[in-house]
């Protein structure tokens, strides 16, 4: 499934370069528009998944737009924690539209051949440990967000019809991909929920996530999916590249 960045697709396949975790802050220049260039020289599509600003505010969205003007091929993602930092989720996500990125917040979208769904995604935990809504009223309220993104992520696959897809999430769902980071914030880095409904749909090609710095960078559903942790420090630090890129 991945790739070099020099290795070129076998015929009928669409590269897909993958990228979670921009953090572009509001005095960065450029930040990654010689990236994105030579991005559009070796895939088809590139997927961002969350974070892609620091804390959500309006002028790093308008600089990473201008950024996404240089790709010349499709690019699809979602938001991350981060872009909801200042309550304006929605700015956000219009500027980045403008700059030509296709935000997936419930939504699918279909390019050669290839169907993509997301959605930013929550936390809530794995296992034996998901947290369920049970107590207090604020704890119910935490649980329901789960769900509430979960819902989307359903519906987002309901609507594809092609045969070979791919799951964009910010927040990890499964354990796997969040191994490394401290036990005490599993919890709140994904939620099993999530890896669940992937594995009702037939086919998922792979899910790419963000979001745990320190996490590991493959998983798998419990039925076999691929799940891979494309947060920019753990692809630099596991794999020594600045995208990761893989054949669809």
């Amino acid at each position: 499934m991945s790739l070099s960045p020099e290795t070129s697709p076998p015929s009928g396949k669409l590269r897909v370069a993958a990228i979670g975790d921009l953090h572009v802050g509001e005095n960065h220049v450029q930040p990654y528009r010689e990236l994105f260039q030579r991005i559009s020289d070796e895939a088809d599509v590139l997927a961002l998944c969350g974070d892609l600003t620091n804390y959500g505010k309006t002028p790093e969205a308008e600089i990473l737009a201008e950024d996404l003007r240089a790709c010349s091929i499709p690019v699809v993602g979602v938001l991350g924690n981060h872009d909801y930092e200042c309550g304006q989720p929605d700015e956000v996500r219009r500027i980045l539209h403008d700059g030509g990125l296709k935000v997936l917040d419930g939504e699918a979208i279909e390019i050669d051949g290839v169907g993509f769904a997301g959605c930013k995604g929550f936390i809530g935990g794995y296992g034996r440990y998901m947290l369920s809504a049970f107590g207090e009223p604020e704890i119910k309220s935490f649980v329901q967000a789960s769900v509430d993104e979960n819902l989307k992520l359903e519906s987002s696959l309901r609507m594809l019809r092609s045969e070979r897809n791919v799951v964009l999430l910010h927040y990890a769902p499964v354990l796997d991909t969040v191994e490394g980071e401290p036990p005490e914030i599993f919890a709140f880095l994904g939620s099993a929920r999530m890896g669940e409904t992937i594995d009702r749909f037939e086919g998922v090609s792979c899910v790419l996530h963000g979001h745990a710095h320190r996490g590991a960078y493959e998983g798998r559903t419990a039925k076999g999916v691929p799940v891979y942790n494309v947060a920019r420090p753990v692809l630099n630090r596991d794999l020594g590249v600045e995208y990761a890129l893989y054949e669809i």
